[in-house]
């Protein structure tokens, strides 16, 4: 039951997405087309760059995503295994980050990145999506580098390995999975989101797919063959990512309940 209820509305989108325009809003309710038309698709490419907005949103995404984790891996390995004066205060800092609703921040942001004349630029949203994903990318992360012993660096080190390489030799191999996952979750939050994307692009070749999304709801009208097709979409780099990374995920899920 709980399956149906999730998947159904992933199902009338992409049936809606296969509707012609005249029949999306009929009566009684068709639970599959009559006709299967592709109209909707072309039109979202035929009357906007909608493949450009994939592109921008995938390389944002792609982008701000390898930056989080390369920052996270170095400040969680720190937080795991250091213990520092403000220690507590600085995983503190990072759970209220988390606790504060992004948009009470939206005016003051728009006001710093237009003084530093990065408004309608890709880089504005990379780095404010790094910015915003760093915290909990770290708290994630944190989790995972104290399951790992640290004899395992330990024994690296005294082998001949400093810390650095026994990192990247020994528990970045071992933390793989939690990497994949820490990846996935920073990729899927960056390609969905839309309040900063809005506040900073505004150029049409910049613009990101759920800017393009919003633009199909109008202020009488709502285009639904055409959101429906591109959310459809939207959806399919998420899925295929989920698809090849599915045995990192499993595994990094599980890895906690494993004891070392």
């Amino acid at each position: 039951m709980f399956l149906v209820v999730m998947v159904f509305p992933l199902y009338w989108i992409t049936i809606t997405s296969l509707k012609p325009q005249k029949d999306i809003f009929t009566y009684p309710i068709r639970y599959w087309p009559e006709r299967i038309s592709f109209e909707n698709y072309e039109s979202i490419f035929r009357i906007s760059k909608f493949h450009i907005y994939i592109g921008n949103s995938l390389m944002i995404s792609i982008v701000a995503s390898l930056i989080v984790i390369v920052i996270a891996v170095f400040s969680a390995y720190v937080m795991a295994r250091y213990r520092f004066r403000g220690h507590g205060q600085i995983m503190l800092g990072f759970f209220a980050t988390q606790m504060l609703p992004g948009f009470i921040s939206l005016s003051s942001l728009y006001m710093m990145m237009s003084s530093m004349n990065l408004i309608n630029n890709r880089f504005s949203l990379i780095l404010m999506y790094t910015v915003i994903m760093i915290p909990f990318s770290t708290i994630l992360l944190r989790g995972f580098f104290q399951r790992i012993p640290s004899s395992l660096e330990e024994a690296a080190m005294m082998d001949g390995c400093s810390r650095i390489s026994a990192l990247f030799r020994v528990i970045i191999p071992v933390m793989l999975p939690g990497i994949a996952s820490t990846f996935i979750f920073a990729f899927v939050q960056n390609w969905n989101e839309l309040f900063l994307a809005v506040m900073f692009i505004d150029d049409e070749p910049l613009k990101t797919l759920p800017v393009a999304m919003n633009s199909f709801v109008q202020k009488f009208d709502v285009d639904w063959g055409a959101m429906s097709a591109g959310t459809v979409l939207s959806v399919i780099p998420t899925v295929v990512l989920f698809a090849v990374a599915q045995r990192f995920i499993v595994e990094g899920l599980t890895q906690g309940a494993e004891k070392g």
